[in-house]
């Protein structure tokens, strides 16, 4: 976070921003052995992570660049979270294509996977690290995802568009019509909850039809929006143990088992909305307001923090791989859980190296040559 100096750094942000992370990789393992039924899924709703992101980025960017116009210019603004998030980016479609010949499985409906020229793969990697989605001629996956080497880059599209309209036009809203804005975009998300055949918010990562792109900018608005509603309005209130509370809540949010199986979808409908519009504002703002006393828990906020974008954008890769292994050899749950677990430590281990031998280094260079000093 490029957060002004003269103001507090919200380490228990940071270290929520590395458990959601964490939840994550673990949803995204798990989701493999469900064979497509939501409710068998485990870590069931850890996909409401990204709205917990796009939440925490309204409220961070806000708190962080509010004030800080009058001496900063556009390019300014955009060199800063270029240099923020295009370096991972850049890596995730690296290891993307580094695996992509791993991960071939005809039952998974990647059959064609190994008949995949390299220039194709290539193609789509220079592609994808320009966070520009790719089109039906070159999903080489065959999931319809607008990033077929790393699905999880979909969602910094969206961020990349939040930054933007957020610099172009939200932060000269006043906080009036910024409520109205969220008002009406929590209208838009309950409808596409309750109206979703499957009672959920899954969705946005394609752009085959009008619809997923309908489903991402609907995830992006709410949370955005009210996450700087959130930084220029709250009242922050010193709570204690704050970091253990909002982690635990966190995660009994995104792993709570599916609400009202496959008959009642209305039930998870209310829920999902209820986890968004009023849980993670109030994760935010309890987190906001708490202070991290121990010094061990600061160093386990700091490390979760540094470790949650690069954990987030560069799992899915070695995910793909552990799928392709358990569906080609029908292999349970039961009988793959340690090589799940290696998947959760590699995929963490990968991030923790690439942050500090490659993205810390990267960014501390462009921003050396690129952005002004005043």
């Amino acid at each position: 976070m490029d957060l002004n100096h003269t103001k507090p750094h919200y380490e228990i942000l940071d270290g929520l921003r590395g458990v959601a992370a964490i939840m994550v990789v673990f949803f995204h393992v798990f989701e493999i052995f469900s064979n497509g039924d939501h409710t068998k899924q485990i870590i069931n709703h850890g996909y409401l992570a990204v709205d917990f992101f796009f939440m925490l980025s309204g409220f961070v960017i806000s708190y962080a660049y509010d004030n800080r116009w009058n001496t900063m210019s556009l390019k300014d603004f955009f060199l800063r979270r270029l240099i923020r998030l295009q370096p991972m980016i850049i890596i995730g479609s690296v290891i993307g294509a580094a695996l992509f010949y791993f991960q071939h499985s005809p039952d998974l409906g990647w059959g064609e996977i190994a008949e995949t020229p390299s220039w194709k793969v290539i193609l789509v990697m220079m592609i994808g690290m320009t966070v520009f989605p790719v089109g039906k001629a070159l999903d080489i996956r065959g999931w319809g995802e607008m990033h077929p080497l790393n699905g999880p880059t979909w969602s910094l599209f969206y961020e990349y568009i939040a930054n933007i309209v957020y610099a172009l036009i939200l932060r000269r809203l006043s906080i009036l019509i910024l409520i109205l804005l969220t008002i009406v975009a929590a209208g838009f998300t309950i409808h596409l909850t309750f109206t979703n055949p499957n009672g959920d918010l899954i969705g946005g990562w394609s752009i085959d039809d009008s619809t997923q792109l309908k489903i991402g900018f609907t995830r992006l608005a709410f949370p955005f929006l009210t996450g700087i509603v959130l930084a220029k309005t709250a009242k922050l209130k010193f709570t204690v143990k704050a970091f253990f509370t909002t982690s635990i809540l966190l995660v009994l949010i995104l792993a709570i088992p599916r609400i009202g199986g496959n008959s009642n979808h209305w039930q998870n409908a209310l829920y999902e909305c209820f986890a968004l519009m009023i849980v993670f504002p109030f994760i935010i703002w309890l987190g906001a307001g708490g202070k991290v006393m121990d010094e061990k828990a600061k160093k386990l906020c700091k490390f979760l923090g540094d470790i949650s974008y690069p954990i987030y954008i560069t799992h899915f890769p070695i995910v793909y791989v552990f799928y392709a292994w358990v569906v080609n050899g029908k292999i349970s749950m039961e009988d793959s859980w340690p090589q799940a677990l290696i998947t959760v430590i590699v995929s963490i281990a990968f991030a923790y190296f690439s942050m500090k031998l490659y993205d810390i280094p990267v960014r501390k260079w462009l921003t050396k040559k690129l952005i002004t000093r005043k």
